[in-house]
């Protein structure tokens, strides 16, 4: 009796071994998602389908569009009548934002791509403005000149209204990040104009984000709890590096080892982008930054990959199944920067029939020595 609970004992051992290691360990994918036609690509954003709002040359270098590309197809979304649009960001259903230049000028104006139409979202009463986040209900944040040019200011559209967001007291502030709460994003020049801000906007409440110690910040991206990244000055020299804000706590992501990093990106899950100066300032790679641990994007590629002359230099965006876009340049090809997707793939690692067969060896072997003994 002793020896079969033993026995099974052994095998709920055996049995958790297998399940507790048959973990998902993240491998990624990289795909060059080229360009319009011609030489140069950026991708900016990703959404949680893996389509992606990215910029192209067309053909001969002789435009630059905003395009989305998925399932391995890259559109162009066309302009406003311009020469040059540009996609700044994409929401999960698929509503692409950015901003273009309209055929009576070259101005931007901040637009809207329902499938490839261009909508002219319009501005505060000036020339210019551009569109740089959307969010799952279709609210739009940007930038646009006030009347008569005097200032450019944080802006929401929403469909039917276009808002001045405000400042914190400066002459500027600039929207870049929107969740599904509606909580913005971005940066404003303080009150006397001497510095500028990482700033939420959230309903009538502006909110001064402050810094690492240095004058200045801004923030790029915000995730649907409300946390917060972007760059920052630190204290006692010149150096900007990507910070985290969450709450009342700031916090200083670090680097790859060089003087400077920025954050562009952040999931729902946490999980950050950007780049980072390597160590030595001997080149900026593409970096994701998980808690405060950072990692090299590059580290990832494969050999076949690397050798074929690939180096990641910035990730912009991140979707919430780890999928990550930015740009990657090859000087074995002569490309300055290409638009590149690192998709993730799921691997089980060890497999959990391969410790069940240990097991099952382990329980013949004890068996054998039993009958030996009896």
């Amino acid at each position: 009796m002793k020896r079969s609970n033993q026995t099974i004992s052994l095998l709920i051992i055996l049995f958790g071994l297998a399940v507790s290691t048959n973990t998902i360990a993240a491998s990624y994918t990289f795909f060059d998602l080229g360009t319009l036609g011609g030489t140069y690509s950026e991708a900016n954003a990703i959404n949680n389908s893996g389509q992606v709002a990215l910029y192209a040359n067309t053909l001969g270098d002789s435009a630059i569009h905003a395009a989305s590309s998925g399932n391995s197809t890259t559109t162009d979304l066309g302009t406003l009548g311009g020469a040059t649009s540009s996609a700044t960001a994409i929401s999960n259903s698929g509503q692409v934002v950015g901003y273009s230049t309209t055929a009576s000028s070259y101005i931007y104006r901040a637009t809207l791509w329902n499938g490839t139409t261009a909508n002219d979202l319009g501005t505060l009463g000036g020339a210019i403005s551009e569109a740089r986040s959307v969010n799952n209900s279709g609210q739009i944040v940007g930038v646009s000149y006030t009347s008569g040019n005097f200032a450019q200011h944080a802006t929401m559209w929403d469909g039917t209204s276009i808002t001045d967001l405000g400042t914190l007291g400066g002459n500027y502030s600039f929207a870049n990040g929107i969740n599904n709460a509606g909580q913005v994003a971005g940066f404003s020049q303080i009150t006397g104009g001497l510095a500028q801000h990482a700033t939420m906007w959230n309903g009538t409440t502006i909110t001064d984000l402050g810094t690492l110690g240095g004058s200045n910040s801004q923030a790029t991206a915000i995730n649907n709890s409300g946390q917060v990244v972007g760059n920052s000055a630190i204290s006692g020299n010149s150096n900007i590096h990507a910070t985290l804000w969450n709450g009342l706590s700031i916090t200083d992501l670090g680097t790859l080892g060089g003087s400077d990093s920025y954050a562009y990106a952040m999931n729902n899950m946490g999980q950050v982008v950007g780049s980072s100066f390597t160590s030595g300032n001997t080149g900026n790679h593409a970096t994701l930054w998980n808690g405060t641990t950072s990692f090299d994007l590059n580290s990832f590629l494969d050999a076949s990959t690397i050798n074929a002359g690939w180096v990641l230099t910035v990730a912009k965006g991140i979707n919430d199944n780890g999928w990550i876009v930015g740009n990657a340049s090859n000087s074995l090809l002569g490309i300055s920067s290409h638009a590149f997707l690192m998709a993730v793939s799921p691997v089980p690692e060890p497999k959990s029939y391969d410790m069940l067969l240990i097991g099952f060896g382990m329980l013949a072997l004890i068996n054998r020595r039993r009958k030996q003994q009896m």
